[in-house]
């Protein structure tokens, strides 16, 4: 089978309230081949989530004027656990309703403050009226709806705390962290806030070119045709899951990006890719729609 794409974008996006370059900043890597068809990957750090952005932005366009067709790697959730959208009384598609939510309440400026923790409190309002289920937050930002610690066993135990994907990671070796913790190693939680709203914003950027995976594409494995309209396909992924060690003076963010961005195109070299976008043998018809409407999945698990 031909090749999906040409070329493979993966950003380490960042929930950061400052600017920050190096370790843990924002970091996008690009595997591609030269005229001689061999792969290479180059490295991008910016400070900001703006210039994050803008280099996609920039970084698309010049494939687009190739005619290229690119994968789009972003390492935050898409989609929440099934019913969030319900218990925020939310209309319309759930994975849509969410994205819009999110875009309307999230202040993120060009410094990287945010209100990331302020939009937290609010769901947890909105859904229990209770500290629940978002979690974490310095002590500085901690208030009524939104505690610096995970709520108590069984506190909204009627919320799963994660979604379908997470718990099919977690069957192997892989400990995703769940979407609700906002604060602390490895949390999600902030970027997701951040980052729905940004690639919400790529993606109306890119139109009819440009797709989300699984919600626009369906989740399936896909063929040269499905992606031969497409400049762009933007997918969610987890750098974890793949096989890092930073070479001499790279940064571990860094190695991350560059590694996922290899490792995708390996996979689409040996024609594995276009099957890692369907779902398991075993997904029955309501798992494939809680996927498609609503959660989302992780590229790869």
């Amino acid at each position: 089978m031909a090749r999906l794409f040409d070329a493979y974008v993966v950003a380490d996006w960042t929930a950061a309230e400052t600017k920050k370059l190096g370790d843990t900043s924002l970091w996008i890597g690009v595997a591609k081949r030269d005229v001689r068809f061999r792969l290479y990957t180059e490295t991008h750090n910016v400070a900001t989530r703006a210039e994050g952005e803008a280099l996609l932005a920039s970084i698309l366009a010049d494939h687009r004027k190739r005619g290229d067709r690119v994968l789009v790697g972003l390492d935050f959730n898409f989609g929440y656990p099934v019913g969030t959208a319900a218990r925020l009384k939310l209309d319309g598609i759930p994975w849509q309703a969410m994205w819009k939510f999110v875009a309307a309440n999230v202040v993120d400026k060009a410094d990287n403050t945010n209100n990331r923790y302020q939009v937290a409190a609010k769901m947890n309002r909105l859904m229990t009226d209770e500290a629940w289920p978002l979690w974490g937050a310095p002590a500085k930002q901690a208030q009524r709806w939104l505690t610096t610690t995970k709520p108590p066993v069984g506190a909204g135990a009627d919320i799963p705390e994660f979604r379908a994907t997470e718990n099919a990671a977690r069957k192997g070796r892989l400990q995703p962290k769940s979407v609700w913790q906002m604060h602390g190693a490895g949390a999600v939680g902030g970027q997701t806030l951040v980052g729905i709203p940004a690639v919400r914003r790529l993606l109306e950027s890119l139109g009819s070119s440009g797709a989300v995976w699984p919600f626009g594409t369906g989740w399936r494995a896909l063929t040269p045709e499905d992606v031969e309209p497409l400049s762009a396909l933007v997918v969610e992924v987890w750098p974890s899951m793949f096989d890092s060690k930073p070479n001499e003076g790279e940064f571990k963010d860094q190695a991350q990006v560059r590694s996922t961005a290899e490792a995708l195109a390996h996979m689409d070299e040996a024609g594995d890719l276009a099957k890692a976008f369907g779902p398991p043998k075993d997904a029955t018809p309501e798992l494939i729609a809680q996927v498609e409407q609503e959660e989302g999945w992780i590229l790869g698990v």
